[in-house]
């Protein structure tokens, strides 16, 4: 049977359901419609313009363990196409990838257009057309198909893939509420922390490895690199706390305090044992020249200073009262957030269709049979490291072999 499907949206879902829908139905007619003029724009930029394709986690139940929301439906959704299935797609088509210590799985030639111009290849060769500047502004079902509008006309199909991609604000998914979906209010997931004139700003460039970062007044804690910048802090340990954290910290306006442990691999027990053994061997030393500490020079003066210990005291002068106020700097260290940063340029939402609106066996929606959605569309996302991509090919993968059958 020859039929019309229609892929709302130029991006990695979009891309990925119309060649599995096409693939899975040689005789299907496959549309995609691009509004801007650019395809696979988040691809071309993901992972600083390598694309981090997706992560060494090849258990389905772990690997939904990585989305703040949306994990349990894709514990289902992973058990048709998970990690395994992404590495098999694409060395089928000749692109080999490297998996890095972080678990992170980029293509070996380290270039996102490698990802691309075969995603460009693979549409060719199946003969699946592709419209930019074509935006969809409206949806509606006609007995069994959906009438879209694209450009002001009206387009006939049986199968339609919505996989627009997030939206920053609400009023860009109302042509979909317009349907009587229920939508999440989107709001950012993956950003770093911004805290303006704090002097802590002065060691941009400085990368802390381990350091563990507490939402102050609430559950949420992460570990892993930190990295401070130009504006405030960034970094995997930053990142997994903004995602976690998404819309408590939208709630609180991005207006809150963290607590910063450097040394998380110390007990507190263990540095009064390191510093009374400092006090011993380097007894006439300047404190501030040296800590055997794993931490660096610069970020070592810092936090003395922070904690007001003289700049010259020598370590056979450090006394209880000064030893109180650096274990609490090194180990419970305040810093007030204001305001948020995208992450680069990966833009990431917590927010979009419900899930309980799809049947996530077919990423179907549930009163509209024949309407399949996936992507970041989708009130699902995951922390930084390939997970969002992974999410993208497994609902992609899922839409298009359903919306073909």
């Amino acid at each position: 049977m020859k039929i019309k499907v229609a892929i709302i949206g130029g991006g990695a879902a979009g891309f990925f359901s119309a060649i599995t829908a096409k693939e899975n139905n040689p005789k299907a007619e496959v549309i995609i419609f691009e509004k801007s003029t650019k395809l696979l724009a988040k691809v071309k930029v993901s992972g600083g313009g390598r694309c981090n394709v997706t992560h060494d986690c090849k258990d389905p139940f772990t690997l939904a363990t990585f989305y703040p929301r949306g994990g349990n439906y894709l514990k289902k959704a992973f058990q048709q196409f998970h990690v395994t299935d992404t590495l098999r797609w694409f060395e089928k088509r000749g692109i080999k990838m490297k998996t890095y210590p972080d678990g992170c799985i980029f293509p070996l030639s380290n270039d996102s257009q490698t990802i691309i111009d075969c995603f460009l290849s693979e549409t060719k060769r199946l003969g699946i057309s592709i419209q930019t500047s074509s935006g969809v502004t409206a949806i509606t079902k006609e007995r069994e198909e959906y009438i879209l509008t694209v450009n002001n006309e009206q387009v006939k199909f049986d199968r339609v893939i919505i996989t627009t991609g997030g939206q920053p604000k609400k009023s860009g998914l109302d042509w979909l509420s317009s349907l009587g979906l229920e939508i999440v209010d989107p709001v950012p997931s993956l950003f770093t922390f911004n805290m303006p004139n704090n002097p802590i700003c002065k060691l941009m460039g400085t990368v802390i490895n381990p350091a563990h970062v507490k939402i102050e007044g609430t559950k949420l804690q992460a570990a892993g690199p930190l990295l401070i910048t130009h504006w405030g802090m960034s970094g995997p340990a930053i990142l997994l706390l903004s995602a976690w954290g998404a819309r408590v910290l939208h709630e609180n306006e991005y207006i809150f305090n963290i607590l910063v442990n450097w040394l998380p691999e110390k007990s507190e027990e263990s540095l009064r044992g390191h510093f009374k053994n400092m006090k011993v061997s380097n007894e006439n030393k300047m404190m501030v020249n040296y800590s055997g500490l794993p931490l660096t020079q610069r970020l070592w003066e810092f936090l003395i200073e922070k904690a007001g210990v003289p700049t010259m005291m020598r370590w056979k002068d450090f006394g209880t009262k000064n030893e109180n106020k650096l274990l609490t700097v090194l180990l419970q260290d305040r810093y007030s957030v204001k305001g948020k940063t995208t992450f680069k340029e990966e833009f990431v939402t917590a927010g979009g269709i419900s899930m309980m609106e799809v049947d996530v066996h077919r990423m179907e929606v549930k009163k509209y049979p024949g309407l399949h959605v996936a992507g970041e569309v989708l009130d699902i996302d995951g922390i930084t490291g390939g997970f969002n991509f992974q999410a993208a090919w497994t609902t992609g993968y899922i839409a298009g072999k359903s919306a073909v059958r």
